[in-house]
């Protein structure tokens, strides 16, 4: 599958949970058209794969009595931010930036907490569920669709740094406004070279760090690939699950409105893992690196020391972990925290 194809096909399938969520709301009688507006946060702007997937969804809405207006943002930190100020009814984001409208969902993506889709399989249909509806509410705000991202695997351009003492002192393109990306950085000994979702595959192309973290999605469509060849790797140990959350302000919504999304964006988990599952295969196989089978405990154990010190710290939520660690014993009873 070519790249642009890749990154249509993941747009889609977020883009029409979107969508759900507004189609409900046409059930007026009157028939009049409601105006809603979706923030849209697409690296490339109006031009961008994401947000023209979106536009097509927009005569889609006007059949159901929906004049959606779409607003494309390069930055996504200005797209949460408007949306945060009332300038947009509903907003896509990451799964960490969503965090400031939900601690709960912003800490799905929690280091290490996740480590394979089988876990994240099951926290999604633990989250499609009526109870698990409280957590997904925080204020004025209702993350009414999470879809998976993919595994977040860290890229080299240096395919003989694998181990965790080899990071010290090198570069990482590094979200500098997420809290945990800084300090699991910092933790390995490593240099925080500050990016955002925008501008850190060009730092890692360009060679102005030595390393950056991203899913497999990424890899084609931000050409990874010009920093991994020819001397790179992709190290294949899951640092984090990428998500995708559709955040809305709750009194803009019918409440059938925020049923029918979160029982749609169900229904596409399926289409989004065979998107991932298409994207890892279409990274090359001598690409991969893989750590030694002995380390993966050392790592998980590391990971685990990490997510407790942003716990304590208050920047996960505590019933997320809980219910996170719940499903990593339910898959694999074996592990060291487990006995706890």
């Amino acid at each position: 599958m070519n790249p642009t194809s890749l990154v249509r096909r993941i747009a889609s399938v977020v883009t029409l949970s979107a969508t759900v969520a507004l189609s409900p709301l046409a059930q007026a009688q009157d028939k009049e058209f409601i105006e809603r507006s979706l923030c849209v946060f697409d690296p490339i702007g109006t031009n961008g794969p994401l947000f023209s997937i979106t536009k097509s969804f927009q005569p889609v809405a006007l059949k159901e009595g929906i004049k959606l207006k779409l607003h494309a943002y390069t930055d996504e930190k200005v797209a949460a931010e408007d949306f945060k100020a009332g300038q947009c009814d509903a907003v896509m984001l990451t799964g960490t930036r969503a965090r400031e409208f939900n601690k709960f969902t912003g800490s799905l993506e929690a280091m290490g907490a996740v480590p394979g889709e089988e876990e994240m399989r099951l926290l999604y249909n633990t989250l499609s569920q009526e109870k698990a509806r409280k957590y997904l509410i925080e204020g004025e705000y209702e993350v009414v669709g999470v879809l998976p991202g993919g595994a977040v695997y860290l890229h080299s351009r240096d395919r003989s740094v694998d181990t965790v003492e080899e990071l010290q002192g090198k570069r990482i393109a590094t979200l500098d406004y997420d809290v945990p990306s800084v300090r699991m950085v910092r933790h390995v000994g490593a240099s925080v070279v500050g990016a955002n979702a925008a501008n850190f595959a060009g730092k890692f192309n360009n060679g102005s760090v030595d390393l950056a973290y991203a899913p497999a999605i990424a890899y084609q469509p931000l050409e990874l690939y010009k920093g991994v060849e020819p001397n790179g790797g992709v190290f294949k140990y899951v640092l984090a699950y990428m998500n995708i959350q559709v955040v809305i302000h709750r009194d803009r919504f019918s409440e059938k409105a925020v049923q029918v999304v979160r029982s749609e964006a169900i229904k596409r988990i399926d289409e989004a893992y065979e998107i991932i599952a298409e994207a890892e295969a279409g990274i090359p196989d001598h690409v991969w690196t893989y750590p030694p089978e002995e380390d993966v405990r050392d790592y998980d154990k590391m990971l685990r020391e990490v997510r407790l010190s942003l716990l304590e710290d208050g920047i996960y939520d505590e019933r997320a972990l809980n219910l996170m660690k719940a499903i990593r014993c339910r898959v694999d009873g074996s592990r060291a925290e487990c006995a706890s």
